[in-house]
């Protein structure tokens, strides 16, 4: 299956602000942002998105029915959500990053958890077997999948940097994944 994996364009948010989960717009108009990405994408795929503001919109110029799927969301932050990364008491962020993979802020989810429910979604698509499809969601969800895949550890995660409005390209086969390209815009 050549999977197209879409980070939604730039969030209309104040830089520094933890936003997950949080249902915020773009900067970009979502129209000009889809006609740009379609560009990388074969006519008439199926596209799939995380059901926030700022994936479905694009989602919705590329494709007339976008299958929206909730374990497309990124990251939930809980008491942490909409609030400055340094407002966080420093404590409480130090253990997360010390343990990035199972810390689970407060009210929130660990990045297992939501590395569990992306491949449950990429799992039950590869079981239908399409040829292609692109999937329109968040950079944590995306960091996550690529960390698996690539067997990265949770330390060296702030690597894996996807763009906004960017497009990567995978083949993924039953047992293998073939890294097509990143980041294109």
């Amino acid at each position: 299956m050549e999977l197209f994996l879409i980070r939604h364009p730039e969030p209309d948010v104040a830089e520094g602000t933890c936003y997950g989960r949080s249902d915020i717009g773009l900067v970009e108009d979502a129209g000009v942002s889809a006609a740009r990405l379609r560009a990388h994408l074969p006519a008439n795929i199926p596209v799939y998105s995380s059901p926030l503001r700022r994936c479905r919109s694009v989602a919705e110029y590329l494709s007339p029915a976008p299958t929206l799927d909730e374990r497309l969301v990124e990251m939930h932050f809980g008491e942490w959500e909409m609030r400055r990364w340094d407002e966080i008491d420093r404590v409480v962020f130090d253990a997360w990053v010390a343990d990035i993979l199972n810390f689970t802020p407060p009210g929130g989810e660990s990045a297992v958890q939501m590395l569990a429910r992306t491949m449950a979604f990429l799992d039950e698509l590869r079981a239908v077997e399409a040829p292609a499809a692109a999937v329109v969601t968040h950079g944590g969800v995306l960091r996550v999948l690529f960390a698996h895949w690539l067997e990265v550890p949770p330390q060296r995660w702030p690597r894996l940097t996807f763009a906004f409005g960017g497009v990567s390209k995978v083949n993924l086969e039953r047992k293998d994944l073939r890294v097509e390209y990143l980041n294109r815009k």
